[in-house]
């Protein structure tokens, strides 16, 4: 038989007039047969892309439906002030609020925050969204501390499961050798959620618009990513006619290619025997309370401190996550170079920069100028970055394609029981020990956080 015939010239004879019609189909099927391996690559690179921009951009939509409490806690404050609460007293009660809402968004990561892994991620996501939208609307209707917490409460519940369905998707389109630049990149969606929601609501807060308008504009924000989303996501790239992806030879099940186990303990069980990972929990525990403390209160405490206005306060406060945007790139970019321990020590020199803003901003004094707005940028170019590992590039790591979703939400649940600090332990002792207590606490963590991040890396290149 005779060898088939090279790509290049089948493409000519194809081409060529002077082919018989029978030899010239032949050769037709020949070409097709031959390229799809040259197309398959543009094609599933395209897809890709798109799946990234619709993860990227429906999580940035959460966000929206996520800082609208902490932009409006200033009106909210003055709200309850005028029906009679003193202006302590409504800072702590919203502070309450804030922090039974993270308590409930933390333990919704346990209860659902796995449901990626049998649901699968773009079902789970899609129900996060339409969720999380009705409950930003219903948040509207009322006027009173305990309807404010019922609302946003189910409101954070029903978030719990969309960062654990976005991670659970990427995992099932690309191979684990990208995972730290594709989480980079995925994790810059908080990132320019939270900043270009804080900025967008300071202009309109600037323009006139009372809370409840805003909390309107983000419900109906989330609500048209998640149409994109249901008409053009897909689950895997395998939905494509693409192979699956590798995953880490080194995540905690042995049996990868085996379906998907059933039972919590099979997926729970070889991530709670793994050391490695119960300090990648510790570190997501004082990364998250140092995190959700400056997504809380960046905007009251530019306010009280600094002097300015609830709009320039909001504004201020979307620095926090917009400088946290290149730490996020860099530290992804990195962890992908240095491979073997290169995440940890990331991690133990971002929070070493991050301890030492936040003792600076413990020092400062009324009318520094724009010294406190320097040093929070600091604490964010330091942190984010670190965080960003947790429960993503980590997660991924370690549950592969099976366990994806259930060792983020795990990891990610962790964390935010300690982010429950955030809002009503930090409201307190603002009102006890002014700002300078709250950032020397924070700094106490993010130096035993460099100490867990050393310790990790130890570990990690012992086990290698």
């Amino acid at each position: 038989m005779t060898p088939p015939t090279p790509l290049r010239k089948t493409r000519e004879r194809v081409t060529g007039s002077s082919a018989p019609p029978k030899r010239l189909a032949s050769s037709f099927a020949v070409w097709r047969r031959a390229s799809v391996p040259f197309m398959l690559p543009t094609r599933l690179a395209a897809w890709q892309a798109l799946t990234v921009a619709l993860l990227f951009f429906g999580y940035v939509a959460f966000y929206a439906c996520r800082s609208d409490l902490s932009v409006a806690t200033p009106m909210l404050i003055a709200e309850l002030h005028s029906k009679g609460l003193t202006t302590s007293t409504a800072t702590v009660r919203i502070g309450g609020i804030a922090s039974l809402g993270l308590l409930v968004y933390a333990i919704g990561k346990f209860v659902i925050g796995g449901a990626p892994d049998v649901f699968g991620g773009r079902r789970t996501l899609l129900f996060s969204m339409t969720a999380t939208a009705l409950f930003t609307f219903a948040f509207t209707l009322g006027g009173t501390v305990p309807f404010f917490t019922l609302t946003w409460i189910v409101n954070r519940f029903c978030q719990s499961c969309a960062w654990t369905g976005v991670v659970k998707v990427a995992s099932k389109w690309f191979s684990y050798t990208s995972y730290g630049a594709v989480m980079a990149i995925l994790s810059l969606s908080f990132l320019v959620g939270d900043a270009s929601a804080r900025a967008g609501m300071g202009y309109l807060i600037g323009i006139g618009w009372s809370w409840r308008m805003l909390f309107y504009a983000a419900g109906g924000a989330l609500g048209f990513v998640a149409l994109l989303n249901f008409l053009f996501l897909r689950e895997s790239r395998t939905d494509i006619g693409a192979d699956p992806p590798e995953v880490n030879p080194l995540n905690v099940y042995s049996d990868e290619q085996a379906s998907d186990p059933q039972g919590a303990r099979q997926l729970l069980g070889p991530l709670l025997r793994n050391r490695l990972f119960w300090i990648v929990c510790f570190l997501s525990v004082c990364c998250t309370l140092i995190r959700e403390s400056f997504n809380a209160w960046t905007p009251t405490y530019f306010h009280q401190f600094t002097g300015a206005s609830a709009a320039q306060s909001a504004r201020l406060s979307a620095l926090f996550p917009l400088v946290g945007a290149a730490s996020v790139l860099l530290a992804g970019w990195l962890s992908d170079r240095f491979r073997t321990g290169g995440r940890p020590l990331m991690m133990f020199i971002g929070l070493g920069i991050a301890t030492a803003g936040l003792i600076a901003l413990s020092s400062l004094k009324t009318g520094a100028g724009p010294l406190p707005t320097v040093f929070v940028t600091v604490v964010a170019f330091g942190l984010i970055g670190p965080y960003s590992y947790l429960a993503g590039a980590f997660a991924m790591d370690f549950g592969g394609q099976r366990g994806a979703a259930v060792s983020s939400g795990f990891i990610d649940g962790v964390g935010y029981i300690g982010g429950v600090l955030a809002g009503d332990t930090v409201a307190r002792v603002s009102v006890a020990f002014g700002w300078r207590g709250v950032f020397l606490s924070l700094a106490v963590v993010a130096a035993t956080s460099c100490v867990a991040s050393a310790a990790l890396y130890v570990a990690e290149k012992r086990t290698n």
